[in-house]
């Protein structure tokens, strides 16, 4: 479609890929794996796309490997949003994050929450299999809600609720921008102890609310529909970063 606008001479194109495809293969973790999400960008520079616009990049440092502008928008807004209107505990509330490598995103939430945070440290057998979890923080007779970019089998995420509950935790939400949801994610969500699990629609979850009651959306057409109007303008897109659009 890219190439098709280009050749059409179109002065301007600009890819709106709300999820990232490859986000997760960014960088060489064994002995001559691809780094794909290299190969995405290239493809899509190759095909004459001008601008990209996306959403919760698994690895911010995905941005540098374009020579095209790319703007990475945050569902953060919509998810403090969500919490405040949704969780009536939510003051008395820890955000946690499954993984190390989402404490930047969850301590940036719960400073703007004034609530207290956590982290689980997780160990792999191999890739969607977690070996053990290892929590670090207090959720004893709070709410918990974990927070991640994505989820893909849901193993993390389901093994974390577990861990969060005999740790004292009252209920648990789980907050994703991304519900990829493959494999058995649908049954291992049925089966969890989440109050609920709530996605963006950045995927689209018509089938899978179907089969699951727990999922929710949120959704965040209004955000990719005021970036892209901005950008269109010439506008700056900074203020998608920290407010929703009404």
């Amino acid at each position: 479609m890219i190439n098709a606008c280009k050749i059409a001479s179109a002065s301007r194109v600009a890819s709106v890929i709300p999820c990232f495809p490859y986000a997760r293969q960014d960088k060489k973790d064994k002995s001559r794996a691809p780094i794909s999400a290299k190969l995405v960008a290239n493809m899509l520079s190759v095909a004459g796309a001008d601008h990209i616009i996306t959403m919760d990049l698994h690895a911010s440092q995905i941005q540098g490997f374009f020579d095209i502008p790319v703007d990475n928008l945050y569902a953060e807004p919509t998810v403090l949003k969500w919490i405040r209107e949704n969780i009536s505990e939510w003051r008395d509330c820890t955000i946690v994050s499954p993984d190390a490598g989402g404490a930047k995103r969850v301590t940036s939430i719960a400073d703007q929450l004034n609530v207290d945070f956590a982290l689980i440290h997780k160990e792999r057998k191999k890739a969607n299999e977690v070996d053990r979890m290892v929590l670090v923080g207090d959720v004893k007779d709070r709410v918990a809600i974990l927070v991640d970019d994505m989820a893909d089998t849901c193993g993390t995420i389901c093994h974390a609720a577990d861990k969060l509950l005999s740790a004292g935790a009252t209920g648990v939400y789980a907050l994703l921008t991304h519900g990829i949801f493959s494999g058995p994610a649908i049954s291992r969500i049925n089966n969890a102890c989440f109050e609920a699990v709530v996605v963006t629609n950045t995927i689209p979850q018509e089938d899978n609310m179907e089969h699951c009651s727990k999922i929710q959306v949120i959704d965040i057409s209004m955000i990719l529909a005021e970036a892209i109007r901005r950008t269109h303008n010439g506008e700056s897109v900074s203020y998608l970063f920290s407010q929703v659009p009404l």
